[in-house]
């Protein structure tokens, strides 16, 4: 039987607090295992064979010692109890004061890690300032073309509302208004003005139709422009082109004008993509239908670094407007849609991903394992008679009838494929264990049958009995069966 120990594998009968044909007697072992009752009997019977500080703990009991002088079955030492409450047991002062060793040194690896991270995120975040950002190296920014235009002794400003933009301006600037649709009416007519007043040269990137009536008049969009390759050639006498050569001007807006003294360059489809007007007060203004000269990107490639370093370092003096929500026109993105990760700055994504990488690390540091798993000693020895008689008493609640069934059948047919010299492969096997058995038995324990094969084979493989009673007969038979085999 299950739990049973091999020393006194008579013992079969349940024991005097177990109700008759309940559970609790289903191959249960009553009394002692022999390493528990001599151990029990030696403290009892023995005093001398306590160890001294046993004796000094019954003698003079602590503050901490609660527990009886004298245990009853089945448990621990008189200090500790069944393994709970004494001062090293897990609910004790030593594993409370573990927990939290063990949280503070979580909590202060996580705080560690978030200040790493947000650190970082800042030192990243300081150089991400958008799109056509002088301040920006990101791809899409224009930071190299202002640190050229540094090194040609051209200062940038950036400004970011139109008055602003208009209190800058002069005959030694140049304006750059990064984004003309989306400036409001009244900054419109204030960087017209400013036009129409500094003598300086301004520049429009990609101004549409929304803003050419009042920044530009006389011009008018064409549509977009399509991407050639190879780029397209000035085709024109502007200086700055005819220097530059091919330029990325395409991808952008195309432009037409009737305006005597316009200058048309790179042409798309026959209309040019960069247009210069004069201005009557010495000035110019630039319309360049693609900003791709000036990005980070594509800095290197063709002539966009002549080309831009020429329109934009004419004057020893850099405007670069960009405008912000206060000069935005509320109409002019009203039909632009932005997905969430393109609304969330740049800076957070890297945090996001930097997080994430220290939880995985976190996750894989607390889920380590350097070496096998180690036994520990139980702070108290269990019987195995209680051992046993606690499943039971487990599957009588449970009405597991068919488990307590297939227990006992294996474990009955485990031992007797040791004792009839069958493989412990082939010990649930019917076609093996049941004829090595039946060999064994005398007529008498076949109960007159014929076969006696057949009845062993019922016995240790048949089906789960009905009811309990039926349940406790089993476990008999299956004791007779091999006390028999034992005693052939």
């Amino acid at each position: 039987m299950p739990g049973r120990s091999p020393q006194n594998p008579d013992h079969t009968k349940a024991g005097p607090s177990d109700p008759p044909g309940g559970f609790g007697g289903v191959g249960c072992v009553s009394g002692r295992s022999p390493q528990g009752a001599e151990r029990t009997s030696a403290q009892h019977s023995d005093p001398s064979s306590r160890s001294a500080s046993e004796e000094t703990s019954r003698r003079a009991p602590g503050p901490a010692e609660t527990a009886p002088t004298n245990p009853g079955p089945g448990t621990g030492s008189p200090t500790t109890g069944p393994g709970t409450g004494g001062p090293s047991g897990p609910s004790g002062p030593s594993g409370k004061a573990n927990r939290t060793r063990r949280a503070r040194r979580v909590l202060a690896t996580l705080a560690v890690l978030a200040t790493g991270v947000t650190i970082l995120a800042a030192l990243n975040s300081g150089t991400r300032h958008g799109y056509l950002d002088p301040r920006s190296a990101d791809p899409l920014g224009s930071r190299a073309v202002a640190e050229l235009l540094k090194d040609r002794g051209v200062t940038t400003r950036v400004v970011t509302t139109a008055a602003e933009a208009a209190e800058a301006t002069g005959p030694r600037t140049t304006l750059l208004v990064t984004d003309p649709d989306r400036l409001g009416t009244t900054q419109r007519r204030t960087i017209r003005s400013a036009i129409d007043l500094s003598g300086g040269r301004t520049v429009l990137l990609a101004p549409g139709s929304h803003s050419l009536a009042d920044l530009s008049p006389g011009v008018r969009a064409q549509g977009d422009a399509t991407t050639n390759t190879p780029v397209p050639g000035p085709d024109c006498t502007l200086p700055a082109a005819t220097s530059a050569g091919r330029a990325a001007t395409g991808g952008g807006l195309r432009y037409t004008t009737t305006l005597p003294g316009a200058t048309a360059c790179y042409p798309s489809g026959g209309h040019p993509t960069l247009l210069t007007l004069p201005a009557g007060t010495g000035g110019d203004t630039v319309l360049l239908g693609s900003e791709t000269i000036l990005l980070n990107e594509s800095l290197a490639e063709e002539g966009n670094a002549s080309l831009a370093l020429q329109l934009l370092g004419s004057r020893p003096d850099l405007v670069w407007y960009m405008p912000s929500l206060a000069d935005s026109d509320p109409d002019a993105g009203a039909g632009e849609d932005k997905s969430l990760f393109e609304l969330v700055p740049d800076g957070w994504s890297w945090a996001l991903l930097q997080l994430f990488l220290a939880a995985v690390l976190a996750a894989l540091w607390r889920a380590r394992r350097l070496g096998p798993l180690v036994t520990e000693k139980l702070p108290v020895v269990i019987r195995a008679s209680e051992a046993t008689e606690g499943r039971a008493r487990l599957y009588r609640k449970a009405g597991a009838r068919d488990r307590a069934a297939t227990v006992l059948r294996a474990a009955t047919r485990e031992r007797l494929a040791a004792l009839t010299g069958v493989p412990h492969t082939r010990a649930h096997d019917p076609a093996t264990l049941a004829p090595a058995v039946s060999a064994r038995l005398t007529d008498g324990t076949r109960d007159g049958t014929r076969d006696g094969t057949r009845d062993v084979t019922a016995l240790l493989f048949g089906l789960t009995p009905s009811d309990d009673a039926a349940l406790v007969a089993l476990a008999d038979h299956l004791d007779a069966l091999e006390r028999e085999v034992r005693t052939s």
